[in-house]
């Protein structure tokens, strides 16, 4: 009963402040070990000498980790988020469009088809088999969404 007057308010308010500055630390600490591995400038033996300098000595390794190459931490993450973004949208980009050469392919097949059939003129073939060959957009617009349908489509 008498532990709230045994802990006045400014030591609750210390205690909160060193907690809040030791789990800043383990943030930080965290984020150093990641960008030593992420580096790809380091060699080996720069990257294990700054790992037990930060582990053996953990608060001064962490300050000269900051004051030595903090300056290029953000550059690094930065990299490698838009490595990371090129990484997925290609992938998006595969997986979404599936095996290009069958693709194309099938989109040839269905363009034979239609000229066959007398659906489209040489000139419509010969421009349609052009965009799909060489995966150039449409230059015209005609659709109502402002592309030019393909014309296996039509």
């Amino acid at each position: 009963m008498y532990l709230a007057y045994d802990y006045p308010l400014l030591g609750a308010f210390w205690t909160m402040f060193w907690f809040f500055l030791w789990v800043l630390w383990f943030i930080l600490l965290f984020r150093i070990i990641t960008d030593i591995f992420r580096d790809k400038e380091m060699n080996g033996w720069g990257k294990a000498g700054w790992l037990v300098f930060v582990i053996l000595l953990p608060f001064l390794g962490v300050l000269v980790y900051v004051i030595a190459r903090g300056k290029n931490m953000g550059r690094r993450e930065i990299a490698q988020a838009r490595e990371q973004q090129r990484e997925f949208d290609a992938y998006i980009r595969e997986t979404a469009s599936g095996d290009t050469r069958r693709s194309h392919a099938e989109e040839l097949t269905k363009l034979s088809e239609l000229r066959s059939r007398g659906e489209i003129t040489d000139e419509e073939f010969a421009r349609a088999k052009a965009l799909i060959l060489n995966d150039d957009p449409p230059s015209t617009s005609s659709g109502p969404t402002g592309t030019t349908p393909p014309a296996a489509d039509r």
